[in-house]
């Protein structure tokens, strides 16, 4: 019998498994389901200062609408405080305690003293770990990438100092070399990097002339970056890697600890194929480490990474040089109509 344990930024997990944050997690009726379908844990939907801050300014401005409608009143409505984080805050505490698999807080601030404050407020409810998403849009042309990487790291640091629970790392892949990034933050004490962000993009609605932004599933093709720096990185940092985006089967997890991961996060696959998806995911690992007769994970963990192949060039090739050198194949594949 496969033992599928693992081990994530220094929490045993009874599988590879873990469902990454979104809506589906503010539910804790999903939560349990996920728990009985076999997920080793959770992360819960992300915290967005953002967000708090815009709902901050919406309060506001209902509130002072009708402030000063009267010669004698100075405001219609007492002064009330948003609610701010606090009411995530009390859902991913009650998240914490329905179930018994580890439960993970996620966090997108925007201020530098907020990562700090926020990371704190999390920790307090309880969570097994926080996952803090650094990513950048550049929008300046005149901020040079070398500052947008130094202030991603000082953020770290800062939350690290911060947070006695350990810290995970979801990065965009959009680092002139996300492995430096990477590595440097192995320094600070990282305990984990999950590869890689979905970052929303936006279309432009040509009828409307205005600009919309839709909310895109991953597809398959999405994991093979993942995948490629889970094999860059296995046996050079420190800290746990856990691959995301464009995971669907059984197969594809199996693919990723190959590569060198040590666990996977899953939605998409969750939206398309219901939340049972997890248990025929974890069945189809076990049914294939037996067919392997591969007891644990660590048996096959890496086998197909950077360090352990034979082809030098497997993980640097960026074009199709085999379909370069037999152009006529592409026809074969493709046949043109």
């Amino acid at each position: 019998m496969a033992n599928l344990v693992t081990k994530y930024m220094g929490i045993e997990l009874k599988n590879p498994v873990i469902v990454g944050a979104s809506n589906l997690v503010t539910n804790i009726d999903n939560i349990k389901r996920m728990e009985d379908a076999g997920a080793s844990a959770i992360v819960y939907k992300s915290l967005f200062e953002e967000q708090i801050q815009l709902e901050n300014l919406q309060m506001f401005e209902e509130m002072q609408e009708f402030g000063h409608s009267h010669a004698e009143a100075g405001a219609l409505f007492p002064d009330i405080e948003h609610a701010g984080p606090e009411e995530h805050l009390m859902n991913l505490r009650k998240a914490k305690e329905a179930v018994d698999i580890p439960v993970f807080g996620s966090l997108n601030a925007v201020n530098f003293e907020s990562w700090i404050e926020y990371s704190k407020k999390i920790e307090q409810t309880g969570v097994d770990g926080i996952e803090i998403n650094l990513y950048s849009v550049p929008t300046d042309v005149e901020i040079m990438g070398k500052a947008i990487t130094n202030e991603k790291i000082d953020i770290l640091q800062a939350v690290k100092n911060a947070v006695k629970i350990p810290v995970a790392v979801k990065l965009s892949a959009y680092y002139t070399n996300p492995l430096y990034v990477i590595k440097e933050m192995d320094k600070l004490g990282a305990d984990g990097f999950v590869l890689f962000n979905k970052l929303f993009q936006p279309e432009i609605d040509i009828d409307k002339e205005e600009m919309r932004f839709p909310y895109n599933l991953s597809n398959h093709d999405e994991s093979r970056l993942p995948l490629r720096f889970a094999g860059l990185l296995y046996n050079n940092i420190n800290a746990s890697i856990c691959s995301s985006r464009g995971i669907f089967t059984g197969e594809d997890v199996i693919s990723m600890i190959l590569a060198g991961a040590d666990c996977v996060q899953v939605v998409s696959t969750l939206y398309k194929n219901g939340i049972e998806q997890l248990k025929s995911i974890i069945t189809d690992i076990s049914r294939w480490m037996d067919s392997k007769d591969y007891k644990t994970l660590d048996d096959f963990r890496g086998k197909m990474s950077r360090k352990n192949i034979s082809d030098p060039f497997a993980y640097r090739r960026a074009q199709y040089v085999d379909i370069l050198m037999k152009s006529d194949e592409i026809f074969k594949i493709f046949p043109v109509k």
